[in-house]
Formats: structure tokens, C-alpha cells, sequence
């Protein structure tokens, strides 16, 4: 791991994301947009099994990331972000919802933030959302209603959410 390399704590958490495609991308873009840490919770696939053998469809899309980026595998979603806001972190989650505002809009006043995504059909649970410091979502003009989650996080790691670290 590079420690000393990041500004601040910024974190992915993955609630129970279940493509290897999709999470070896978000790895990816997450040591690109300089985040320390991904949590992989529920059923999110992670880099490695119980045996320590290598995930190779995830490895295949991170291109290495997974071995730079810190990981840990999470059983509740609901326990890491109560931990992580006892801890300072500030949480974000990015979906759709009658609470959302445009991530635009959001200014982040520090860099020790923790950003939630939901998996891939349900997006993120009400428990998850109720702890929420904040709910962001990604204005949508086109026809279609969301992004796909590794994109949605590309867009969010490289907006004004990642100006935290300037």
C-alpha cells in the first residue's frame, strides 16, 4: 500500500455491488482519483477468496489497482458506517432518492469522507440512506434513469467530491 500517498481519507464503500467488472472498477478509479480505502460489504466480490486465491475477472478490470488500494471485506453496511461516523467520517451516498441533491451542489468542507454505492438493480437500502450525512445523485437529462454504478463513481470521484483533496 502507499501510505502518505493520499490527501486526507477519502473511501469507497460498495454495498453488496455484485459485478467483478463493475468492482474492479471502481478499484480502479479509485487509486486514479486517490482514495484510500474500499470496503467491500454484503456480497461485494473482493480481490481475493477465503483461500487468498486471486479474483482474476476483478483483477482482469482493476489492472493492478487491487494491489495498491486498500481493501477490507465488511459483513454489515449498517455497522462500517456507524463505526466510520463515530471515527469523523463524513458519509455520502450517491443514489436517487426524494432527499438527493445534485453532487454538484454539495461543497465537501474536509477530506475525511466515506461515499456509499448500492448495488447494481436496488441501489442503496433505506438503513443505509437513513445514516447518511448527505444523498447526492447524478442529474439524469437522457431517457434512461442511473448511471452504471462504476461510471456513477467515476463521475463522482472526479468532480467536486474529489476537490476535497486540493
Amino acid at each position: 500500500m502507499r501510505d502518505g500517498h493520499y490527501f486526507g481519507s477519502l473511501e469507497v464503500i460498495l454495498h453488496n455491488v455484485r459485478s467483478n467488472h463493475n468492482v474492479g472498477s471502481i478499484f480502479r478509479t479509485a487509486d486514479a482519483a486517490g482514495f484510500s480505502k474500499a470496503y467491500l460489504c454484503g456480497i461485494t466480490p473482493a480481490p481475493t477468496d477465503k483461500f487468498q486465491r486471486p479474483n482474476r475477472e476483478l483483477a482482469k478490470v482493476a489492472l493492478g489497482a487491487q494491489n495498491f488500494l486498500q481493501w477490507e471485506k465488511v459483513r454489515s453496511t449498517v455497522g462500517l458506517i456507524k463505526k466510520l461516523k463515530r471515527e469523523g467520517r463524513t458519509i455520502l451516498a450517491l443514489e436517487q432518492s426524494k432527499q438527493s441533491i445534485p453532487y454538484s451542489k454539495f461543497g465537501i468542507r474536509h477530506s475525511r469522507f466515506a461515499l456509499v454505492l448500492g448495488d447494481e438493480v436496488r441501489g442503496l437500502p433505506r438503513s443505509v440512506l437513513n445514516l447518511a450525512d448527505r444523498i447526492l445523485e447524478i442529474p439524469m437529462r437522457g431517457k434512461k434513469e442511473s448511471l452504471n454504478v462504476a461510471v456513477a463513481f467515476g463521475v463522482a470521484a472526479f468532480s467536486r467530491i474529489n476537490s476535497a483533496r486540493k
